[in-house]
């Protein structure tokens, strides 16, 4: 296991993009950049990289805050709380970039490049036609002055591209992977500074992470190739004292995958965070799924909590090889964590939904109704969503409340009209509006008088009062709903049957 020494604490840093919706694969990053900084009592700094001006949004920013707090990641600095090395918004950080791409240039460890996109491609489809490996291949890294000039005069534009030393192999320690060897050559001269002046990450982040004294660089395996990359441009950093003291040990996640074993996409449904908080899962539920996407606790135990995984993180066991998003199984744990929460906490965390997501006012009224009701289906669902729209019945207003057209079909037949005309008469006659006794009538009714199985007595008097088949338990139901709205269901049932 990798401990850092006392004279170095563990720093941390989480730098998304705030470009359309947070993914999944985003948040598991995250989740162990935190988990790693709270075991080893280290500081985890939450870093937006918005430099691309024409994808950043602050929508998605906003995004990235909440998903954050929703899934109970706290950070140490970063937006909102601050701290010593701010701002914390690389857009805020711009004149830093500029400085330090000139003093590169000026050094020579950077040259500006008037390839244009054009010129790129050709020599790119060059490249695949003879099968030499892709890069760029230096067109511009030792132009004269005239030919600069030349090519400024002709109105081009130029990038900023690190000149990547030939001679030198690279090779780390990766905190998952063991030991990476990149061979000299095979990483070619790369982008800093686009042609309309915004900086890359691949300048950006080096340049903070030294700045931030970050001490780890726990990020994607997509992110691989580009260590050398980031080796090469630290160590030129150090030479003009842009950079001090240690390099930062690497990790590289494993891939999320979707379905048939391809890389989990931000157009699968399931890679959205935001779908999850939308459907109701659990921030513990969803965090301790996320956790098992390349970690895990115990090898016979799933079920965790984020302190839990804090205390026993230990970046040295992640698994180096995809894994899998599964989408069922991420439910099936979910709702594990649902029939984990008291009564009242589970009806506090769906009043909670029920206002936040489907616009629910909860007055108290409501309120008191999500409480009594709740009980009744928490263990049946296995997200906030199911129980919301198992319990949509009890909270709609009466002008809102409608049949289900196929459930109707099934069970509001003209066969039904008896039955739901017997369970009028049964239930007006009734002086304690109580389960048991509601269920006492209609079974008297319905099974006795009618000599009806069960399924075909209650399964009218459910579709016309729940507007669905599949409800929460019949008799407590009603007692809920109350009788007038119950008998007006009734009454409608038969009319409109």
């Amino acid at each position: 296991m990798s401990t850092p020494p006392a004279a170095h604490p563990v720093r941390v840093r989480f730098c998304p993009s705030p470009t359309g919706n947070p993914h999944v694969g985003m948040a598991r990053t995250a989740l162990f950049n935190w988990a790693f900084a709270r075991h080893h009592g280290g500081t985890f700094v939450f870093r937006i990289e918005d430099t691309d001006s024409q994808r950043d949004t602050e929508e998605s920013y906003e995004q990235l805050l909440t998903s954050m707090r929703w899934l109970g990641l706290d950070w140490d600095e970063g937006p909102e709380v601050g701290g010593p090395f701010g701002p914390y918004r690389q857009s805020d950080r711009l004149d830093r970039y500029r400085d330090v791409a000139a003093r590169l240039v000026d050094a020579g460890h950077a040259y500006r490049c008037y390839c244009t996109p054009d010129e790129l491609e050709r020599r790119r489809e060059a490249d695949r036609a003879a099968k030499r490996p892709p890069g760029y291949d230096g067109h511009c890294r030792e132009l004269s002055s005239e030919q600069v000039g030349a090519y400024e005069s002709e109105g081009r534009t130029s990038v900023v591209r690190f000149r990547m030393p030939e001679a030198e192999s690279y090779s780390w320690i990766d905190l998952i992977r063991g030991e990476v060897t990149f061979p000299a050559g095979e990483v070619r001269d790369y982008v800093l500074v686009r042609a309309n002046g915004e900086p890359l990450y691949t300048l950006v982040n080096p340049v903070d992470d030294a700045a931030m004294q970050i001490t780890h660089v726990l990020r994607g395996e997509d992110l691989l190739s580009s260590t050398p990359r980031q080796l090469a441009l630290w160590g030129a950093l150090r030479e003009l004292g842009v950079a001090e003291g240690a390099i930062p040990e690497f990790g590289h996640l494993p891939y999320v995958m979707g379905e048939g074993n391809k890389k989990l996409s931000k157009r699968d449904p399931e890679s959205s965070l935001l779908f999850y908080v939308e459907q109701g899962y659990l921030p513990e539920g969803m965090t301790n799924y996320l956790a098992l996407l390349g970690w895990s606790l115990t090898e016979d135990r799933d079920r965790f909590s984020l302190q839990e995984m804090a205390d026993a993180f230990d970046i040295t066991r992640v698994n180096s090889s995809p894994a899998r998003f599964d989408l069922k199984k991420c439910t099936a744990l979910n709702a594990d964590w649902i029939r984990l929460l008291d009564a009242e906490e589970f009806a506090r965390r769906l009043g909670a939904f029920l206002t936040a997501e489907r616009g629910i006012g909860i007055d108290p009224s409501v309120q008191r109704v999500v409480s009594v009701a709740s009980p009744l289906v928490q263990e049946r669902v296995e997200t906030l969503a199911q129980a919301s729209d198992m319990l949509h019945f009890l909270l709609v207003e009466e002008a809102a409340f409608s049949v289900d057209p196929d459930d109707s079909a099934k069970m509001l037949t003209a066969d039904a009209a008896p039955v739901l005309q017997a369970s009028i008469r049964a239930l007006e006659e009734l002086t304690d509006w109580t389960s048991a006794e509601i269920e006492a009538a209609l079974r008297t009714s319905l099974v006795e008088g009618l000599g009806l199985k069960p399924r075909l007595a209650f399964g009218p008097v459910r579709v016309a009062v729940s507007g669905r088949r599949v409800s929460p338990p019949l008799f407590e139901s009603l007692e809920i709903l109350g009788r007038q709205r119950t008998l007006s269901r009734l009454k409608a049932a038969v009319t409109d049957g």
